[in-house]
C-alpha cells in the first residue's frame, strides 16, 4: 500500500500561540511514528503580529497561498491586545482565513474530563459533552471591517444572515448530531423573539431540520442558553448559531468544563479547515512556559479526524484517549487548572499515554 502524505501548514501565531503549537506538533510526530502508510509534512509559516511588524502584512500571500495548497491548517493563538490597526481593532487574520477560505462553520467541542475541572456541582467525567457549531463568515461580524467615522455622533454595526450560509452551517450541525450518536438533536440558538435576521435564521434552520427526519430540532433564545448552560448544560447534544452569539456562548461553554484551555475548534469549509484552540494568544502568560496546550493537543486531533483517512482518525483516538487519561489524575495540571506542570510536562504526561 502506498503511503499518503498531509501537508499540514503551521501558523504558530502569537504570545502562547508558539509554545502550544510546537507542543502539538511533538505529539503528531509520535502519531505518525504509529500509524501504517501515513505521514505528515509540517510547513511552518509568519503570520500574525510578529509578521505584521515586519512586513505591514499579519497576512502574507504566500502564507495564505500555503494555507490554500494544504490539505489542513493548524494554527496558534494569534493577536496582542496592544498592537492594533489603525482603525483601533485587534489585528485578527484568524478572521480572514475563515472569510477568504470560506471556513463557514466553527466547531467548538465541550466536554468534560474531570469532575474536578468544571465549576458545577455534581457532574462526572462525560456528562457535559455537546458542541457548539457557530456560522463563522457572517452574522454581526459581518461588518468589522466598516470604518468608524471619527467625527460621527452615533455608529452602527450590520448582522447579515444569508440564506446560503445559513443552510450550509444548519447542516453541518445536524451531520454532526447524525455522526455523535447519543441524543441526536439540534438546537438552533437565535434571537427571533426581537430580531428580523434570527426570524430569517430559525426559519432556514426549520427547512434544513426536515431533511432530517432522524434528528431532533429545537430552538432557544440566546440568553435562555446561556442560563441553560449553567443549569442544565446536559440538554444540549449540537447547538448552532450565529457568529456573535457563538462566540460569546463558546467560552462560556469552556468555562464549564475548565476553562480555555480545555476548549479547541475547527473552523470548517467545502475544502479548507483551520484547527485551532478557542483561546487567545496570553500574553500575561507568554514565554514562561506554563500554558495550557490540551485545547491545542485537542484542536490537533479534529484536524486529523477531518482528514478522514482510517489511519488519521485512529490517530485522533489516541490523542483524545491519552488526553482523558493523563486528565483522568486532577494532579496533572497547568496552573491556569490549579497544577503545577509546564506546557512540555504535561504534553510529555500525554505522549506518554499514547
Amino acid at each position: 500500500m502506498s503511503t499518503r502524505t498531509f501537508r499540514i501548514a503551521v501558523l504558530g501565531g502569537d504570545g502562547i500561540g508558539p509554545e502550544v503549537c510546537d507542543q502539538s506538533v511533538r505529539v503528531l510526530r509520535e502519531i505518525e511514528s504509529r500509524l501504517n502508510n501515513v505521514t505528515f509534512d509540517f510547513e511552518n509559516h509568519h503570520v500574525g503580529v510578529g509578521e505584521y511588524r515586519v512586513s505591514g502584512n499579519a497576512l502574507p500571500d504566500t502564507t495564505f497561498a500555503a494555507c490554500q495548497s494544504s490539505d489542513a491548517v493548524l494554527l496558534g493563538a494569534m493577536g496582542l491586545p496592544n498592537v492594533r490597526y489603525p482603525n483601533g481593532k485587534e489585528i485578527a487574520p484568524q478572521l480572514d482565513l475563515r472569510e477568504r477560505l470560506g471556513l463557514y462553520g466553527g466547531v467548538r467541542p465541550i466536554r468534560l474530563f474531570n469532575e474536578a475541572d468544571t465549576p458545577l456541582k455534581g457532574y462526572a467525567a462525560g456528562e457535559i459533552d455537546f458542541v457548539l457549531v457557530r456560522e463563522s463568515t457572517e452574522g454581526l461580524f459581518y461588518g468589522r471591517d466598516a470604518v468608524l467615522d471619527p467625527d460621527a455622533d452615533e455608529a452602527f454595526d450590520t448582522m447579515r444572515i444569508s440564506r446560503d450560509c445559513t443552510l450550509r452551517v444548519c447542516r453541518l450541525a445536524f451531520e454532526i448530531a447524525r455522526k455523535r450518536g447519543g441524543k441526536k438533536k439540534v438546537t438552533l440558538i437565535d434571537k427571533a423573539n426581537v430580531l428580523s435576521s434570527m426570524v430569517f435564521f430559525r426559519k432556514v434552520f426549520d427547512e434544513v431540520a426536515a431533511e432530517f427526519p432522524d434528528i431532533t430540532a429545537d430552538h432557544c433564545y440566546v440568553d435562555a442558553s446561556a442560563l441553560f448552560l449553567v443549569r442544565d448544560p446536559q440538554r444540549f447534544d449540537v447547538m448552532v448559531t450565529e457568529n456573535m452569539f457563538g462566540d460569546i456562548l463558546s467560552d462560556l461553554a469552556a468555562g464549564l468544563v475548565g476553562g480555555m484551555g480545555m476548549a479547541p475548534s475547527g473552523d470548517i469549509g467545502a475544502t479548507a479547515a483551520v484547527f485551532q484552540p478557542s483561546h487567545g494568544s496570553a500574553p500575561d502568560i507568554a514565554g514562561l512556559g506554563v500554558a495550557n496546550p490540551i485545547a491545542m493537543h485537542l484542536s490537533a486531533a479534529m484536524m486529523l479526524d477531518w482528514l478522514d483517512h482510517p489511519e488519521c482518525k485512529r490517530g485522533a483516538k489516541m490523542i483524545d484517549d491519552a488526553v482523558a487519561k493523563v486528565l483522568a489524575d486532577p494532579a496533572k495540571r497547568t496552573p491556569d487548572m490549579g497544577g503545577k506542570l509546564s506546557t512540555t510536562e504535561i504534553t510529555d504526561e500525554i505522549l506518554k499515554a499514547i
